[in-house]
């Protein structure tokens, strides 16, 4: 039996997770709590990060090495597109969204969940990160404009990566433009039994997860200001948030092997 370990409300969760649904694959969830990692997440993955995967005795972690192993160990259904240039195109999308997509909708949360900043401050951060979604919706869009899906003719791995971002900056209000193929695309994901797990899996650990922002103002747990996420930070105006957090022992940086 697979086993994921798992955070439902991480993008990078949801992707290996929609993977797992997508080709039918049996697999069981650990929960974790990141502020406080399990003994077995600490063995299974150096970084303290989620996904982990166990498949036998394969361990694994980083979302899209466990896509890549997921792929060529369990081929059909294929979820990657025919051709070199259209996997290097879809592989082009998750790095965009792991990245600087991750990174908005991290920010985002970090002003308006974790209460990181007020007033001028706050303001002016979240329009910066409005206009940045709506540039990376921008560009996916482009991706859509001779296609359904972002994957190509069917669904498959170009959508899977994009959609926990894309539908996590959109419940945060910075929606896709509306009447846009990006929003008919958005619509057509949310409907699919892989997706809607994922959002059942989500609202069973909210109260979980609410619970996390008062322990992480007290200074009980911190959170994670990782490569993509920093730099976003401190190109929007957040280099006093940084700070402050460092001050207050509420965020870290990446964890050393």
């Amino acid at each position: 039996m697979i086993k994921l370990f798992d955070v439902p409300v991480s993008p990078y969760a949801q992707k290996v997770k929609l993977a797992l649904l997508e080709k039918g694959l049996s697999f069981e969830t650990q929960l974790e709590d990141l502020t406080q990692p399990s003994d077995e997440l600490r063995r299974s993955s150096p970084r303290l990060e989620v996904p982990a995967l166990l498949d036998g005795d394969v361990l694994l972690h980083d979302s899209s090495i466990i896509l890549e192993y997921l792929e060529d160990a369990y081929p059909e259904p294929a979820l990657l597109p025919r051709g070199a240039r259209e996997r290097a195109r879809v592989r082009w999308i998750e790095e965009l969204c792991d990245t600087q997509y991750e990174a908005v909708v991290w920010g985002v949360a970090e002003l308006t969940v974790f209460q990181r900043a007020s007033g001028e401050q706050k303001d002016a951060m979240l329009a910066t990160a409005s206009a940045q979604v709506a540039r990376l919706n921008a560009r996916l869009e482009h991706e859509l404009s001779t296609r359904e899906w972002l994957n190509g003719e069917k669904f498959g791995f170009g959508d899977l990566v994009a959609y926990p971002h894309v539908n996590a900056a959109s419940s945060q209000g910075n929606k896709p433009a509306a009447g846009s193929r990006l929003e008919a695309w958005l619509r057509l994901m949310r409907q699919r039994p892989s997706v809607q797990r994922c959002k059942a899996d989500i609202v069973s650990t909210l109260a979980q997860f609410a619970a996390v922002p008062a322990r992480i103002a007290r200074g009980e747990a911190r959170r994670q200001y990782r490569d993509h996420r920093l730099d976003w930070m401190l190109r929007s105006g957040g280099l006093t948030i940084v700070e402050a957090g460092l001050s207050a022992n509420n965020l870290h940086f990446s964890v050393e092997l």
